[in-house]
């Protein structure tokens, strides 16, 4: 009896090992912090924390976020050179049909010299009943002769020029070729780190996922509180400026200053018109954006039109700092230049952050920030 104890006995401890390997129990999630849940698996069955889960998807949606930029680039470039590829083979083909009419030509000249040249022009004569009519087709031919000599000319240079034409266009399709392998390559990359980060996700548990959010909320509410401070400090520096400048009219700007209002008003209105629309990878509108091309499309409604990619956006106007910056200004994040948003005041910006998220108000504290530029 004894040895069939023994048995039962081991099955129950694989049974509480395997539960101890999936999670925790309710008594113990009640009595620890969100943040100290790293030790909630055996490291060597694969499960991760919820800390590791959101530090890896986080760098894995900024790699996406770079891809989506390569990506965004190689499109343009795709599309330029798509371009110049149809440009140059409607060239082509006009000198082919040049050509080809310099060819008629000189057909036409090789029929008639071959229906007149089997007999010399002394025993035509001899031939002929009417010595008239001989010397005045004899006089034709040497006009015909010079014509001939115009018409091979004519060809030569034709044949030149359609030779160029095609050499340009078989140079414009290689430079398309690639621009299209660098694109798919792009879009493979971004696809691939997209990829991984869900799958990380789609192992959490509801109650994970709820963890996880909590702790977004928490990041969150620190950005804002931190960038409704340094807004209030920024207030209180330029009313300072102001008591000293002697004058309460404000920090001066005039005509310019106000234009750039004018124009950022329709700005910040186009974007509050997408708030609540999805980010999708490599989209600009109407329906769905990624963080560029949000900022693009703003900006094209007061009549300025912006590069695609954030590491072009960055170079475009005025760089200001960032405690003077003004609704509508771009501003960007990361040592990569990977994220743009719009500034909307406060110290806050509207922006599309990231697979999976909305168009949405943000804190530009929320991510590290690089620089402002003031567009136009």
């Amino acid at each position: 009896m004894a040895s069939h104890r023994k048995p039962r006995t081991r099955i129950l401890q694989s049974a509480t090992a395997k539960r101890g390997a999936i999670g925790v129990t309710t008594a113990a999630l009640a009595s620890v912090s969100l943040l100290s849940q790293s030790a909630q698996a055996d490291p060597g069955d694969g499960k991760q924390s919820i800390a590791e889960v959101k530090k890896k998807t986080d760098r894995l949606y900024q790699q996406a976020e770079i891809s989506t930029q390569k990506y965004n680039a190689a499109k343009e470039k795709t599309q330029a050179q798509r371009a110049k590829v149809d440009k140059s083979l409607d060239q082509v083909a006009e000198r082919t049909a040049k050509l080809n009419d310099s060819r008629r030509t000189l057909g036409n000249f090789a029929t008639a010299q071959y229906r007149t040249g089997s007999m010399s022009q002394t025993a035509t004569l001899l031939l002929t009943e009417d010595p008239q009519q001989f010397f005045d087709q004899t006089h034709q031919l040497d006009r015909m002769t010079g014509r001939q000599k115009e018409a091979v000319t004519d060809f030569e240079r034709q044949q030149k020029a359609a030779d160029k034409k095609r050499s340009s266009a078989t140079k414009e399709l290689a430079s398309l070729a690639s621009a299209q392998k660098s694109l798919s390559r792009n879009k493979k990359d971004v696809q691939s780190k997209l990829s991984e980060a869900r799958e990380l996700l789609s192992k959490l548990t509801a109650e994970e996922k709820a963890r996880l959010a909590a702790i977004e909320k928490k990041k969150q509410a620190a950005a804002r509180a931190a960038a409704e401070k340094a807004e209030a400090e920024r207030r209180e520096a330029a009313e300072e400026r102001r008591q000293e400048a002697g004058s309460d009219s404000g920090t001066g700007g005039g005509t310019s200053d106000g234009s750039y209002a004018a124009k950022a008003e329709k700005v910040i209105a186009y974007a509050k018109q997408q708030l609540g629309k999805p980010y999708v990878w490599g989209a600009t509108g109407p329906s769905s954006f990624d963080c560029s091309g949000l900022t693009m499309g703003a900006w094209k409604t007061a009549g300025i039109t912006l590069p695609r990619t954030t590491w072009d956006q960055v170079e475009v106007g005025t760089k200001v700092a960032k405690s003077s910056m003004k609704p509508g200004d771009l501003v960007f994040f990361y040592d990569d230049i990977s994220h743009v948003g719009i500034y909307a005041g406060n110290g806050q910006m509207i922006h599309a952050p990231k697979p999976g998220t909305d168009v949405r108000y943000e804190s530009i504290d929320y991510m590290p920030f690089h620089s402002a530029v003031r567009p136009g």
